[in-house]
This record gives C-alpha cells, structure tokens and sequence, in this order.
C-alpha cells in the first residue's frame, strides 16, 4: 500500500506541535545581602531635631511702601550694613524737603523776632517805648526759637524716615526665609526677611515631659549629624522650654553644638544623643528592611553559602530597639555573618539566591532610647 508522502510530512509536523517542550531552568533570583560588622554603637536616647542659629532676627522696614528692589535671596551671606531690599522713596522724599522747609521759615521767623528784639531794647533804653512792649517782642523770640527746635526735630524725623526706606542687615549671617517680593506693599513692622546671625549654632529638638529630669541630669551629650554620622560633636543644653506644646505636649530644648565644624549648616537634620554605655553591650545594628515579623516573634534571614549562590536560613532574633536608620538586635546573629536586607518577605526557606552584596557607609551608629 503506498503512502502518501504529503500526509506523512503532516503527521510528523503535528506530532511535534503536540509535544511538550523541554523545560528551561529559572536562574536564581537575586538578593540583597550584608556582612555584620562588628562596630561600635553609642547607646542611649535619641532625638531628631534641626540645626538653627541661637539668634534669629525678624527684619522689617520701619515704613510702610512699596517694594521696589529686593537684593539677596534665601541662603545668602550677608554683611553688616549691606542693603538688602528698598522701599519706593518718592514719598518720604517729599516728606523729608517739606520738613526742611518748614525748618527754613522758621528759622526765617526767628531771626526777625531777635532783631525786633534787640532794637526794641534800644528803644526802652532810650525810653522811647514801654517796657511792656519788650516783653511782648522777647516772648514772640522765645517762641519763634521753640518753632524752630519743633521744625528741626520734624526734619531730623523726616530725614530718618526717608533713610529707613532701605532695609540694611545689622549683622552678619545668613539670609533663612523671606517673605516679601518687589511690587508688593508692606506695612510698617511687616516680617519681610529672616536672618540667622553669626556664631553659636544648635539643635532644636522635642522631649517628651517623661525625659525631661533624664535630659537635666545628663553628663555628656553627643551631636550627630544625619549627613556626618561617624563624626561625634560635644553638645549642651542651653534652654528648656517653661511649657509643653499644647498639640504635640512635648518639650521644646535647644542643645548648643560645642565647637561645630564649618560641614555644619543651618537646617541640617542632625540626633542629639544621650548615651548610655551600658546598653551598648553586645548588640548589633541592622537595616530595618531585614528584620520581619514571624510566628509572633522578630527574625532575619541568615545566607549560608552555596558555591556561588546562598541559602537562606530562618533565625530568631531579639530586638532591643527600633530607630530611624535601622534596629539594634541583642542576640540571634553573630558578627561576621551574611542577612538578606530587601525583600525577606518573598524569600522562601531553602532556595537558591544569587547575592548582591551591600557595603555599609556607617562605620558607626548611635542608638536611641525609649
């Protein structure tokens, strides 16, 4: 019996459509891993709070007007006696020549009544006329004189006037907010700049009232800025706030950085620092991200090596404390040892990962209390 060819071909290509293809295998998914370190941590109560000036002057024009020139912006550097910003003159001018003016006539009127004055005592030596007359004419002198002491206080006032239309910084320091533009008409004594004076810098924090006595009592207080953290700057407190804020009911303290350095800028974020030596024993500090809930409990996943890949091993850990840039562990991990710090969630006990390792920038940490 021939076959036809054709429908054999056919058959064949239908077979292999029907066959299931040859499975592929999945590459091993990547992880995020660090190696603990064994660092020294600086234990203790921890505030956040931002860095100020310790003097911070309201500038305002002495006169209301309009704006008409605004010379610095946010963040610059002033100097004593520089001009800042400038109110429309046009108006205190003319105040101010109106003033000498009436200065002028007055001082006019004055010289007339001291010459009526000196003749008219000639007059009453000579007997000419009443003495009744010179007091009148001495009376009109003294008067014209106090018109013009009344007329140049005016002008001295009006030419004070005419000069506070220009807004000039008193002291050096830097320029932190501002609140006025040019063709906007301000009121005497409106806020139209901000500026942080030279000198004492400090941080500004908030302490519940259950601290308060702990912050009194304390010996030595450390600054860290969130930029700088490996760099420790002696702190001390400068002021405690008679009373709590009514919203927050916490306490306003601000803590004078001793001897900062030129990296500290105002506005920088930086932790004022309690420590306390002793609970700094034996603990570790970790990423946030690494440390997931489990069976009622805390744990991390511990890497254990595979040739090239790892092998992610559930572990319990003690968490003594949680803070803003990671969680101090008491125990369940040993210094040297690998943790998955992203993605423990998705991390299934016993598969292979490929690690992606994470250097730490933190040579040093400081931990918080409470």
């Amino acid at each position: 019996m021939k076959r036809n060819p054709i429908l054999v071909a056919l058959a064949v290509v239908l077979l292999c459509a029907c066959s299931k293809p040859a499975p592929v295998a999945e590459a091993p998914r990547p992880v995020l891993i660090r190696k603990l370190g064994l660092t020294p941590v600086t234990a203790g109560a921890l505030y956040s709070g931002e860095v100020r000036a310790r003097y911070e002057s309201d500038l305002a024009f002495r006169v209301a007007g309009k704006i008409v020139e605004r010379r610095v912006d946010v963040g610059a550097v002033v100097r004593p006696g520089q001009v800042l910003a400038r109110l429309d003159p046009s108006d205190a001018g003319l105040n101010a020549e109106a003033a000498r003016a009436q200065l002028a006539a007055a001082q006019n009127e004055l010289a007339f009544a001291k010459a009526e004055v000196e003749r008219y005592r000639d007059l009453v030596a000579k007997n000419f006329v009443s003495r009744s007359v010179l007091d009148a004419k001495e009376t009109t002198y003294k008067s014209a004189a106090a018109r013009v002491e009344q007329a140049r206080a005016q002008a001295t006032v009006a030419g004070n006037q005419a000069g506070y239309t220009s807004l000039v910084a008193e002291q050096a320091g830097v320029i932190t907010a501002v609140s006025a533009e040019v063709g906007q008409v301000v009121k005497d004594s409106a806020v139209v700049m901000k500026l942080a004076r030279d000198g004492e810098r400090e941080v500004l924090i908030a302490v519940p009232e259950s601290r308060i006595a702990a912050l009194r009592k304390a010996g030595r207080i450390e600054v860290r800025l969130v930029a700088e953290p490996d760099v420790a700057m002696r702190g001390r407190v400068r002021e405690i706030a008679p009373s709590a804020d009514a919203a927050t009911r916490t306490y306003a303290v601000r803590v004078t950085i001793v001897d900062p350095g030129p990296t500290v800028q105002l506005g920088m974020t930086a932790n004022v620092i309690l420590p306390d030596e002793g609970a700094a024993a034996g603990v570790l500090l970790v990423p946030a991200t690494a440390v997931f809930e489990h069976q009622g409990g805390s744990a991390v996943w511990v890497m254990q090596a595979e040739g090239a890949l790892v092998k992610p091993v559930l572990r319990k850990v003690e968490v003594r404390q949680y803070r803003e840039d990671g969680v101090l562990l008491g125990g369940g991990v040993q210094p040297g040892e690998t943790i998955a710090v992203a993605g423990v969630h998705k991390i299934v006990a016993g598969q292979l990962l490929q690690p992606q390792s994470q250097v730490s920038t933190r040579p040093a940490a400081s931990a918080t209390g409470g």
